[in-house]
C-alpha cells in the first residue's frame, strides 16, 4: 500500500468501519483550529498552525489516537486522563462515540501550548 499524500486519501484508505469516526475527529479538529493546514506527517493526519504541526491523529484497528498531547492543568487532566494511553497520547475506542467537544478542547490546548 502506498502512503497517502493527503488527509482525504488517508481517510479513504481506511477500512469502511473506521471512516466515519475518522471524519468526526477531523471535523472536530478543523472546527477547533479553522486556521490549521492539513497534511500527512509520519504517515498519519497532522494539523499545522503557525508553521508547526500541533496535533496528529492516527486510526488503528480498535482506536483513534491523538498525538502528542501535552499534560495540562488539573481540570484538563480530569477530562483527558481516562483516555491517556501514554504520557503524550490519548486514545478513543472506535466502538464508542467520538467525544467531539473534548477533541476540540484538546486541539485548542495543543495549538496554544506549542511555541
Amino acid at each position: 500500500m502506498t502512503r497517502p499524500e493527503t488527509v482525504d486519501a488517508y481517510i479513504a484508505g481506511l477500512p469502511e468501519t473506521s471512516r466515519a469516526a475518522a471524519e468526526t475527529v477531523r471535523r472536530a479538529i478543523r472546527k477547533a483550529l479553522p486556521e490549521a493546514e492539513e497534511r500527512i506527517s509520519y504517515g498519519i493526519a497532522a494539523f499545522r498552525v503557525g508553521g508547526r504541526n500541533v496535533v496528529y491523529f492516527g486510526v488503528w484497528k480498535a482506536h483513534i489516537g491523538l498525538y502528542p498531547i501535552a499534560r495540562g492543568d488539573e481540570a484538563f487532566e480530569v477530562e483527558v486522563g481516562p483516555f491517556r494511553a501514554k504520557t503524550d497520547t490519548v486514545q478513543f475506542a472506535l466502538k464508542a462515540p467520538m467525544p467531539v467537544e473534548l477533541i476540540m478542547r484538546i486541539a485548542k490546548a495543543q495549538a496554544g501550548s506549542r511555541p
